[in-house]
């Protein structure tokens, strides 16, 4: 196992884990998007399809593993970025959208802040102590689940203040996601002339796309687009 531990401890390894793991939660990510807009199909299917989810048996396992994935992209980044001060200690004198220097400073700072709305999220969408009136799913007496995920999701996001935290929080997340796939394509040879402007699309297209999705939850509920049953 020693060349497993020198190769993880490499920047190359580092490089690689950080890809790897970043592409696992970029896939949690739209999953969790596309799951949580069927709240635009009403309460009974959102809550059907939340009652689908918590009765999976590999709900914990994917769980563990998202948490895996989080520790592994946020290990690995902050190993990263302190070889990269101690290599460069002085910064930058300009930067360009999307440029290398620029994304990775960017995505610091905006890492940060999805890593306190993750913690938030949690507390108010899954455990329910930040959210007053968070209901769990229950048991129907028949082997099922009752669940009360779109009463959550919509008086949780009924109040202006939190839904502007979430929509800041997801343009955080859009813009860290077009970073991480514009980094993705420059490791993949995409960040010559020849694909820089393809590379530059389908960065913003994803960061953007994601962003719009998640956004539009929030603006739907509190202005009364989405309301409770």
């Amino acid at each position: 196992m020693t060349w497993l531990k020198q190769f993880l401890s490499s920047s190359i390894g580092l490089k690689i884990v950080m890809a790897l793991s970043g592409l696992g939660l970029f896939g949690f990510v739209i999953a969790h998007m596309l799951g949580n807009l069927q709240v635009f199909l009403g309460a009974e299917k959102f809550n059907a399809y939340a009652a689908m989810m918590q009765g999976n048996p590999l709900l914990w396992p994917a769980r563990i593993g998202l948490l895996g994935m989080i520790f592994a992209h946020m290990g690995s980044a902050a190993a990263l970025v302190l070889r990269s001060n101690k290599a460069r200690p002085t910064g930058y004198k300009s930067h360009q959208w999307l440029s290398g220097s620029y994304a990775v400073r960017t995505m610091r700072f905006g890492g940060l802040v999805l890593l306190a709305f993750i913690v938030y999220h949690l507390l108010h969408m899954t455990v329910g102590t930040a959210h007053g009136e968070f209901r769990h799913c229950m048991s129907d007496g028949a082997g099922g689940l009752t669940c009360f995920a779109y009463q959550n999701l919509v008086s949780g996001l009924m109040n202006p203040a939190v839904a502007s935290a979430y929509i800041v929080a997801q343009v955080a997340l859009g813009l860290h996601l077009a970073h991480g796939v514009w980094s993705l394509c420059r490791t993949l040879g995409l960040g010559n002339p020849r694909y820089d402007l393809l590379a530059r699309r389908a960065a913003l297209s994803f960061g953007g796309l994601i962003t719009a999705g998640n956004c539009a939850i929030a603006i739907a509920i509190v202005a009364g687009l989405v309301k409770l049953p």
